[in-house]
């Protein structure tokens, strides 16, 4: 194999790997939680990857990459952790904003 070969291979795998790894959760797939009488919560990688948002946006400093690996609650998220982060009322709508919760929680009254 010709070194103009590989060269062509890798730069073809890059490409079709790059969407994968730009986008926080694929266009059309979502992630929940169960979250009690609070409803199940639902994380649409496609809404955050609409607003330019990628992976490295929380996953660097806010989570870890693999999911369950962090604990997650309200008292932490109204603390400016995790999600809370940008979900604080300046960049996002605030975690502790009642009137929100549906935003996140689904099936909640």
């Amino acid at each position: 194999m010709t070194c103009r070969t590989t060269s062509l291979i890798v730069a073809l795998a890059f490409l079709l790997v790059l969407p994968a790894v730009v986008y926080a959760v694929p266009e059309g797939i979502q992630l929940t939680w169960p979250a009690g009488a609070q409803g199940t919560v639902v994380f649409d990688g496609t809404v955050h990857a609409k607003k330019g948002l990628t992976c490295d946006a929380c996953h660097i400093n806010n989570f870890q990459t693999k999911k369950g690996a962090d604990t997650l609650n309200m008292a932490t998220l109204n603390r400016e952790a995790f999600c809370g982060v940008c979900h604080n009322g300046k960049k996002a709508f605030s975690t502790k904003d009642s009137v929100s919760c549906k935003r996140c929680h689904k099936g909640s009254k």
